[in-house]
């Protein structure tokens, strides 16, 4: 992975020296919370319901065992012991004190870690297939390209006051692992013709207020035209962006006001403009950024105590069913470590917990760790004869939990808990959900299924695009939650159809319930999935499950 160079290394201390002054005017009285304000959400630092919150970037999900030791001791020392992974791939801490903030934040440096642009109207940490490097059906991995574009972007002079927050996505792989289709800018690496690697480039994505799915503006771009490309988009929105509205302020907007056509056209001349000034200096840094990115030395060993193990140990068959992904490595495998036990909260890790991961990572991993924007964590290489006994490590630490891609590996923003402004609460209903389908053991039957809720418009929890969506609502002071069904965050993205009135917080349980003995009786075969019954029905049998008779007539 890419470590710091002693440019980027002075750039995130100066910061850290910048805002330590900035949070000691505050406390004395010299800045108000208004002057304070655009100087803190600069550097991560939001001001929540109950306390400050500190979002800490992991670029493109990419970390090892000593930034994660590292973000265990800042949860243990100035925080309450536990930090919360997030759909974009950071880390936010929930608890902190202000004056402990400029500690944190050079606790952070000290590791190659900061807040920098995890806020802001300006291009945010740069998100990528949490298996990259690793995966089978990978064309080539998309790290280096993510960090040439986070170092692009990182305090880039035009783009620092966007008219909103911008979100760049990116997979290595066919199979859409990164939503690239619900962000501001979607990059899926194809090959053309010749075979040769490039970008399909996709533009005005975005969940929230007004759910869209981005439009191809490029079905093939060349690798070294990329980095002038994606500047020519964002001078484009820079230009023609809403800065009168802030509901109307994001891309998508722009995109869907000026149209596909002439917005492509307007990104081609812009790039047309802009091609000839790329010297190539930057695909000179992105051939030294990808020899960091070198894969590890992979081990040449048997596999037959995995296999054996695996046939005689129905615990670990049923984790490794779930959990395991196909390694590009005969012999390896990729791990994804559940943080949705039943019961708990969707993306918490506690400072042991994240210790142990680094401590595994070290012993079994490579030293390598991803973050994926499901709210999980990834050991990417993890030779198969070493699978039974981190398995058995991680039960031990109760992350051993079999649900990865089933119906309690649900995705839940902070909600009410935490959220100054979420209308209603996620993380519980994500609890109850969980721990319902577990009493009633009808989560492998139910098989693949992606749940996610949100507890608010702004959509953290990627609602929209969940097989089942859950979106909180305040209705009259009431907690009312709204589902949409059939949405898909791959590469055949598609938003959720609204089911119809939404239901009070002690109802949406049983809803939820409803809808999935609905699927059971209505599927083909146990092979259907969810989201392929619902393609085939259409919404009718589960808005009958949901509202009766009356709800089946209104689908018609």
């Amino acid at each position: 992975m890419y470590s710091y160079s002693e440019f980027d290394e002075a750039f995130v201390r100066e910061r850290v020296a910048q805002f330590t002054q900035q949070v000691e005017r505050r406390l004395d009285g010299s800045l108000t919370e208004d002057e304070f304000r655009p100087l803190r959400l600069m550097n991560g630092l939001y001001l929540q319901l109950h306390a400050y919150m500190l979002r800490v970037a992991i670029p493109y999900g990419t970390i090892n065992p000593r930034q994660m030791r590292q973000l265990a001791h800042i949860a243990q020392t100035w925080d309450k012991g536990y930090g919360h992974f997030t759909t974009r791939q950071n880390i936010q801490f929930n608890w902190p004190k202000l004056e402990d903030v400029p500690k944190m934040l050079q606790a952070l440096a000290d590791v190659g870690m900061h807040a920098i642009q995890t806020s802001g109207n300006c291009v945010r940490n740069v998100t990528a297939d949490h298996f990259a490097g690793a995966a089978a059906d990978e064309i080539e991995d998309p790290r280096p390209v993510a960090e040439l574009l986070r170092q692009w972007s990182t305090d880039h002079p035009e783009f620092q006051f966007l008219p909103r927050k911008f979100k760049i996505a990116i997979t290595g792989s066919p199979n859409d692992r990164a939503v690239t289709r619900a962000h501001d800018i979607g990059l899926r690496m194809v090959r053309n013709a010749k075979g040769e690697p490039g970008f399909e480039v996709i533009v005005g994505g975005g969940l929230g207020r007004t759910p869209m799915i981005g439009h191809t503006v490029r079905d093939f771009l060349p690798k070294a035209d990329l980095l002038p490309y994606v500047e020519a988009v964002l001078s484009v929105y820079n230009t023609l962006g809403r800065r009168d509205n802030k509901y109307k302020a994001r891309i998508k907007i722009t995109v869907h006001e000026t149209g596909k056509e002439e917005i492509t056209r307007l990104i081609e001349d812009r790039f047309a403009e802009l091609r000839p000034l790329f010297g190539g200096n930057d695909q000179k840094l992105l051939a030294e950024i990808e020899e960091a990115f070198a894969p590890p030395a992979f081990r040449n060993a048997p596999t037959d105590a995995y296999d054996a193990f695996y046939k005689a140990d129905p615990t670990f068959r049923s984790w490794a069913d779930t959990n395991l992904a196909t390694h590009r490595n005969a012999q390896y495998a990729i791990v994804t470590i559940s943080l949705k036990a039943h019961g708990a909260t969707p993306g918490d890790a506690t400072a042991d917990q994240m210790r142990l991961i680094a401590d595994l990572a070290e012993r079994y991993g490579h030293s390598e760790i991803r973050i994926s924007h499901e709210q999980n964590v990834i050991l990417p290489h993890v030779h198969k004869s070493d699978l039974p006994t981190l398995h058995a490590a991680l039960a031990k630490a109760g992350l051993g939990t079999a649900n990865v891609g089933l119906l309690s590996d649900i995705i839940a923003c902070p909600g009410m808990d935490y959220c100054s402004l979420a209308t209603a609460r996620s993380i519980p209903v994500a609890q109850e959900i969980a721990t319902r389908f577990d009493e009633l053991k009808l989560e492998h039957e139910i098989g693949p299924l992606k749940i996610k809720i949100s507890g608010c418009i702004n959509a953290c929890g990627h609602h929209h695009v969940g097989h089942i969506g859950i979106l909180g609502l305040d209705r009259a002071g009431v907690e009312n939650y709204q589902i949409t069904l059939g949405g898909d965050g791959t590469e055949t993205a598609a938003i959720g159809e609204k089911t119809g009135p939404g239901f009070a917080y002690d109802e949406i349980v049983p809803a939820i319930e409803r809808i999935l003995r609905a699927y059971l009786e209505v599927r083909q075969s146990p092979e259907e999935t969810f989201l392929e019954t619902f393609r085939r029905t259409g919404i009718a049998p589960f808005k009958a499950a949901l509202y009766g008779e009356e709800g089946e007539k209104d689908a018609a």
